[in-house]
């Protein structure tokens, strides 16, 4: 089957240096799966905590589903994330060290599973941010001027 994008944390990649990536299962309700089939999801501002050697997905906003009448779930509840015990620990190792955290990076389906990508992340400072937006900039302006100098061409 493959993937299929739910959401994305743009965010993340703007705020923090992403060193290692992990892929994770959730423990949904079904009127949660039913909302994220229709793409209703927010990563923006979550986070994952590690509490008595289970992960956990804090602040993902799940619109309710619309038909799901009493059966709904609580849009802001935390998620239990399913890794593997040896990646708990590791990561639960990581997050305590200084500046470290777990954030989501996007939200997918694969092969019919709802799974979520982690980043172990470090947060940059504002500097950091004027830096890669000046990047950004200059290869913007770097791809402009290469299409204005194709389109003479032509």
């Amino acid at each position: 089957m493959g993937e299929k994008l739910i959401c994305n944390n743009k965010k993340a990649y703007h705020d923090y240096f992403i060193e290692e990536k992990y892929e994770a299962g959730m423990v949904l309700k079904g009127t949660e799966v039913k909302s994220l089939r229709l793409g209703k999801a927010n990563l923006n501002d979550s986070f994952a905590m590690v509490r008595n050697g289970e992960a956990y997905l804090h602040n993902l906003h799940i619109l309710p589903y619309d038909f799901g009448n009493r059966e709904n779930h609580d849009p802001d509840r935390h998620r239990k994330l399913l890794l593997h015990k040896a990646e708990i620990v590791k990561l639960f190792a990581k997050i305590r060290e200084q500046g470290y955290s777990l954030v989501p990076l996007r939200l997918y389906f694969k092969d019919g599973l709802v799974k979520v990508e982690m980043g172990l992340a470090k947060g940059k400072k504002l500097y950091d941010k004027r830096e890669d937006m000046k990047k950004k900039d200059m290869r913007r302006d770097l791809s402009v001027a290469l299409k204005e100098r194709q389109k003479s061409r032509d």
